[in-house]
């Protein structure tokens, strides 16, 4: 039996040798795929680290309380969205923007479900079903028009009011006219007191001027407040307040993110001057009074602080030098550049190469790498082998990102301007 098989062994071992003289070419062909497939480990597990990069990602999705681990290659989070069994409404909320995109591992996605809420507006009560997290949002998306002076705050609501879940109780400003040296104004105000209203509105008093009514009169819808200075010619200028920016962190987004949880809306003033003529003609203005007719509207900007980078990723950075305390800035800026991906090429989109490709002169005007350096070259300051090596990379980006400050500046820059 023994004999049988060896010698089925010998005459297979034998065709094959006289397949591969007849062939030759099979030889150092193979030879070479053999080569390149030990070299591309070998570069692509950077001492035993599973470091290729992919166009895949994992993505947390977390909604309801219940969070779902995925690997996709979806480019954005709408992209994303229509592909998972979500059965969203319209009312509905996932953040980040279905624009945003996913350009980084463990990536968070929150889905916000739609709730009723109750409105309470001066004795009005409306319900609308929303998962807007801003109660001046959820006050205008139930049809309400609110001035920028009106509040509006979240609260419980309670059984005795016959409201089961979250309410919003709406504060409406008074509105008042003010005549300031003549020049007639409509402001909202929640002071209580004529005196209380002017140095809210920033109206400066000055023993020349007269009140009408009395400092101490309470305020009410539609009085008319005048303030008179005799003698002067005034002239006024209505002015622009541009809506200043609150910045959130929330750690329910991934570390960069960033989410409009309330739209900002200009306000607006009215600058009075003092007018000195002489001979008819204008030769010098002094600012009287400076008055906010309408606040404006807050931008509300939730930025996420979620940290979560792998541990091949981390040992890279610490390697080229970078203090972990700066681990979550460069991560953001490499992810967005490059996808940590550092054989791309500028306009290579969707993919990363698995070897160095001479597309491009490397002085040209394209960017590559981790950081995209444009041009690729200016890297070989740091290492002969920046074309393939992500740490000599790193190191480069470590010294560009000092034209910053550091990381945490590039970081700041890159989150304005979308580039460094």
């Amino acid at each position: 039996m023994q004999s049988k098989f060896r010698e089925k062994y010998q005459q297979a071992h034998h065709a094959g040798r006289s397949h591969v003289k007849k062939r030759p070419i099979l030889v150092p062909a193979f030879g070479v795929l053999l080569g390149l497939f030990i070299v591309s480990i070998v570069v692509l597990t950077h001492g035993g680290r599973n470091l290729r990069p992919s166009s895949a990602h994992v993505v947390y999705v977390f909604d309801q309380g219940h969070k779902q681990t995925l690997s996709t290659k979806a480019a954005t989070v709408g992209e994303l969205v229509d592909k998972l069994p979500l059965k969203l409404i319209k009312e509905d909320v996932v953040e980040p923007s279905l624009e945003t995109a996913i350009v980084e591992d463990n990536f968070r996605i929150n889905v916000y479900r739609a709730r009723p809420v109750t409105i309470l507006d001066s004795g009005r009560r409306s319900v609308t079903v929303t998962a807007q997290k801003s109660p001046r949002i959820v006050a205008e998306a139930a049809g309400l028009s609110l001035f920028a002076e009106d509040r509006a705050t979240f609260a419980p609501g309670s059984v005795r009011e016959g409201i089961i879940g979250e309410k919003v109780v709406v504060d409406r400003a008074t509105a008042v006219t003010l005549n300031l040296y003549g020049n007639l104004n409509t402001v909202r105000t929640h002071a209580k007191t004529v005196g209380d209203m002017l140095r809210e509105k920033g109206v400066k008093t000055d023993t020349d001027d007269t009140f009408t009514p009395d400092v101490e009169t309470p305020v009410s819808a539609g009085m008319l407040v005048s303030v008179v200075k005799n003698g002067i010619q005034v002239t006024a200028i209505t002015e622009v307040i541009p809506p200043p920016q609150q910045i959130v962190q929330d750690d329910s987004l991934s570390f960069g993110a960033t989410v409009v949880r309330q739209p900002g809306a200009p306000g607006k003033k009215i600058v009075t001057y003092q007018i000195l003529v002489e001979n008819g003609v204008e030769i010098s203005r002094t600012v009287l009074q400076s008055l906010v007719v309408q606040e404006p509207v807050a931008q509300i900007v939730a930025r996420g602080k979620a940290i979560d980078i792998n541990s091949d990723k981390t040992s890279l950075m610490l390697e080229a030098g970078i203090a972990s305390s700066d681990h979550a800035y460069a991560n953001f800026i490499i992810s967005h550049e490059s996808g940590w991906c550092w054989l791309k090429w500028q306009g290579q989109i969707g993919y990363c190469p698995t070897h160095f490709e001479a597309l491009h002169s490397p002085d040209s005007g394209y960017g590559y790498g981790l950081c995209q350096s444009t041009p690729g070259n200016k890297m070989a300051s740091a290492g002969a082998d920046w074309q393939t090596n992500p740490i000599t990379q790193l190191k480069w980006c470590s010294g560009y990102a000092g034209r910053y400050g550091g990381w945490g500046g590039a970081y700041e820059f890159w989150l304005q301007k979308k580039w460094w």
